[in-house]
């Protein structure tokens, strides 16, 4: 049973409320965005209760969602004690066997997203140098080879009939990642598989061997499995990159010191590789596939940007947009405060849902066509304030790049076979996408 409710003369339909909740409402993204438009039409701030589930404040609209992400004094990421609240929206039987494994705790990684202010802010400065655009700026031209490399490696002059995201997405942005990072080619199947197995634990064909697919809390023992997994593999990385440093972010990771000139604890270190690891790809190789659909849908504007190079970072911007690979984080109230009108109490918990803000009509004149040329673009594809995602520049980097490699070669783009998107409620896209691609 789902009690769901906005205002006193406003009810949430139960199917509205698990479209958007559940990870299986997120297979049918057709379906899933008319519900975020019920939403922002008829309950912008809706508190629902899905049977599974905490209790949920729904929030659908583009300035409700940047109030809260830029109060994280407010807003927890950890909650009021720390690990008392989990910022990926898991259910019930989820977050209960998190704290079966952890002793209590629902913090079961050392990453960013489940940090607040001021531990947040000390582990981002571990490697927020790396990330900024003049620091980054030295990597383009590696990234454009890289890129060059995917288009010979895995495309062909001529017709190419394929599974556009299977056989050549998931590939350049994971191998990009890796090669900044430090990871060594011959491992990247691994990191591959362990990011399938962490961003696709509700996915059925994403379940790992060793996970019972319908036993409770399937979810999160295939998410802590996969976690183990990195561990192991870090472990001996923060070994090396401690032995032998080199000119990688792996090395300075690895090789960070806190103000008493001591190693970090070796959990920051973690949580830094695995966020790299996983996310650092998954949501660039969405979002690379998703432009790549659009342009098929809309010839004019993959006519219109081949004659204009320079409209590529408009159309890389407007591709994020469209595809919002992180789908929401959930916040934690710390206090009563008043929201739209509403009084949401201490304890209460927020999902922040990106791609619903992203149709949001008070910001984007027709939110629902995709337009290259969009300007202005407020899309909070990458979030908002201080949780703001750091690896946005070296995304927006990749995927231009990229984009300005292959464009100019493409004499004809035509979708073909079924279109698939891997059943997640928190980070993923398209897993499917069969298109034909002539180049020149």
């Amino acid at each position: 049973m789902s009690v769901t409710q906005d205002s006193p003369d406003t009810l949430v339909p139960e199917h509205i409320a698990r479209q958007v909740v559940t990870p299986k409402g997120h297979r049918d993204d057709e379906a899933l965005f008319e519900a975020y438009r019920w939403l922002r039409d008829n309950a912008p701030l809706a508190k629902v209760h899905v049977e599974g589930y905490d209790p949920l404040w729904l929030l659908t609209k583009h300035a409700d969602i940047m109030e809260v992400e830029r109060q994280p004094q407010i807003f927890s990421n950890g909650g009021p004690e720390i690990g008392s609240h989990n910022p990926n929206l898991g259910s019930q039987a989820d977050d209960a066997f998190h704290r079966q494994l952890t002793g209590g705790s629902l913090r079961v990684i050392d990453s960013l997203t489940y940090l607040d202010p001021p531990e947040h802010t000390m582990v981002r400065d571990i490697a927020a140098d790396w990330f900024r655009p003049v620091m980054l700026k030295k990597w383009e031209d590696e990234i454009r080879v890289l890129a060059r490399e995917a288009i010979e490696k895995r495309l062909r002059t001529g017709v190419n009939e394929l599974d556009f995201v299977k056989e050549f997405t998931v590939y350049y942005p994971l191998h990009v990642i890796m090669t900044l990072f430090g990871v060594p080619p011959e491992d990247e199947p691994r990191m591959m598989a362990l990011t399938q197995d962490f961003f696709g634990t509700a996915d059925p064909d994403a379940q790992r061997e060793d996970v019972e697919p319908l036993s409770p809390g399937a979810a999160a023992e295939q998410f802590s499995a996969a976690i183990q997994d990195f561990y192991a593999y870090f472990d001996r990385l923060i070994e090396d990159r401690r032995a032998e440093p080199r000119d990688d972010l792996a090395s300075i990771i690895a090789n960070a010191r806190a103000e008493d000139g001591e190693y970090f604890a070796r959990s920051y270190a973690y949580g830094w590789f695995i966020a790299i690891a996983t996310a650092g790809h998954d949501t660039t190789s969405s979002t690379l596939a998703t432009c790549l659909e659009a342009l098929a849908e809309n010839p004019d504007q993959l006519a219109a940007v081949q004659a204009d190079p320079s409209r590529i970072p408009d159309l890389v911007n407007e591709s994020l947009r469209w595809a919002s690979p992180v789908k929401q984080f959930t916040r934690m109230a710390l206090e009563p405060y008043e929201l739209r009108g509403q009084k949401i109490e201490a304890g209460d918990r927020l999902v922040t849902l990106y791609q619903s803000a992203n149709r949001d009509e008070d910001i984007f004149e027709d939110p629902y066509a995709f337009r290259y040329d969009r300007k202005p673009n407020k899309h909070i594809a990458f979030g908002y304030g201080p949780h703001m995602c750091i690896g946005q520049h070296l995304a927006k980097m990749e995927l231009r790049v990229m984009l300005e490699e292959l464009l100019p070669r493409i004499t004809s783009l035509q979708l073909t076979g079924e279109r698939k998107v891997v059943q997640t409620n928190f980070v993923g896209g398209l897993k499917n996408r069969p298109l034909v691609l002539e180049l020149s």
